[in-house]
């Protein structure tokens, strides 16, 4: 693509100030616009300021449109049209979440759910408005490529490292026209070759057990397999759920879950001094010493604070089951932070919706969300794992479960 005279000139002036990071970026900004541009004008069917039969609509102005890039950020101009709307092909890849989120605020505006300024935030995403018929045709495109998403088959790699965790977002029962608190589960594994990947996601009333066995059953079916250690906190659905679908896989109580009910039993002056001396457990050198440690802690709180005994006796074997794995992942699965960053994600994009319309808007929206993040952990320069400490997993070629869960509190 030969550059206009302007863009050469825009180019020329960035080269004489001298500074190369931003010549480059400058450089990216410059060749963006003239193919935002080149592709505006067909579909214009004319060039600004141009006349011509083929013209079949006019320019009305620009927005403004920030993308990130790794040359860094750059500001370019969106052509907006009188009739019709306008989005450049070159950009159409990082709209999916874009389109979610536009069409899930659309469609809460049409059934009362929403009273905030809807075009404003089209015009935030770099949309210019959209009909009725229009916001039905994305959300059928968008439900389509999320159902494929959802349902894909699991079998194509071993997932020896299963993260599950639940948010709760606010929808509006279409039968009562009440709002209720919905569960949205997640569950996200890692590859026995380092990489990671987003396992499923569902919407339900509560996190009871028949609602997490379905869940999990969903993945089995799918081809889910390799299971050796599944990390979540400790509810009690979803931890009878486990005990009858991975049964032969071990179970990781999050740490950090565990803390924090461990200090629910603490007076709050004394809690500092009791979370230095509980992390004192996870900064040893070898599963031994992790396990000694845990012990003389125990000993040690539960003397000035009675209750904390039994808590830590019942949930040893569960808290410390990262210790039967290579000590190279023991910071990236002995906890649900992983995980949990995720579900801020999905909080961050819900919080624009705030009440969804129905149950179909949360999967649409948070599936756009999870789709897009499963797309970015592929493409990712280094794997969650390295490949060489996936294969103290597999020494002997052997992929038998190391430990069974445990159905301790």
């Amino acid at each position: 693509m030969a550059l206009s005279q302007s863009a050469l000139s825009e180019l020329l002036e960035a080269f004489r100030a001298g500074d190369g990071v931003d010549l480059i970026r400058d450089a990216v900004q410059v060749a963006l616009q003239e193919l935002i541009e080149l592709e505006a004008e067909q579909v214009i069917g004319a060039g600004r300021y141009e006349r011509t039969p083929s013209r079949t609509t006019e320019r009305n102005g620009s927005r403004p449109r920030l993308l990130t890039t790794k040359a860094g950020d750059v500001q370019l101009a969106i052509p907006k049209l009188r009739k019709g709307s306008f989005f450049p092909e070159i950009l159409e890849p990082r709209r999916r979440i874009d389109q979610a989120l536009h069409a899930v605020v659309m469609e809460a505006y049409v059934h009362g759910v929403s009273t905030r300024s809807v075009d404003d935030l089209v015009a935030a995403l770099g949309g210019t408005g959209m009909s009725k018929s229009e916001v039905s045709r994305i959300c059928a495109g968008l439900d389509q490529s999320v159902a494929a998403f959802r349902t894909r088959t699991l079998g194509h790699a071993r997932f020896p490292y299963v993260f599950f965790d639940a948010t709760y977002l606010h929808v509006r029962e279409t039968s009562r026209g009440q709002v209720v608190s919905k569960a949205v589960v997640v569950a996200t594994g890692v590859t026995e070759h380092g990489g990671r990947e987003i396992l499923g996601l569902d919407v339900g009333d509560s996190e009871d057990e028949t609602f997490w066995r379905k869940f999990l059953t969903d993945l089995k079916d799918r081809g889910l397999g390799g299971v050796e250690l599944v990390i979540s906190d400790q509810h009690a659905g979803l931890v009878k759920a486990l005990t009858r679908c991975f049964t032969g896989a071990a179970h990781q109580r999050c740490r950090v879950h565990f803390a924090r009910n461990l200090l629910a039993l603490v007076p709050k002056s004394h809690k500092d001094m009791v979370a230095a001396v509980f992390r004192t457990i996870f900064a040893q050198p070898d599963a031994t010493a992790v396990h000694a440690a845990w012990d003389e802690v125990r000993d040690q709180l539960a003397t000035a604070f009675p209750k904390i005994g039994p808590l830590m006796d019942d949930a040893k074997a569960e808290v410390l089951a990262f210790t039967a794995f290579p000590k190279a992942h023991w910071v990236k699965i002995w906890s649900n932070n992983p995980i949990e960053r995720v579900n801020k994600e999905i909080k961050r994009r819900a919080r624009v919706v705030g009440i969804f319309p129905n149950e179909g808007a949360v999967i649409r929206l948070v599936g756009a969300v999870l789709a897009d993040t499963h797309d970015e952990w592929q493409v990712a320069d280094r794997r969650y794992l390295s490949e060489a400490s996936m294969a103290l997993l597999y020494p002997t070629g052997d992929t038998d479960p190391v430990a069974a869960i445990s159905s301790g509190a």
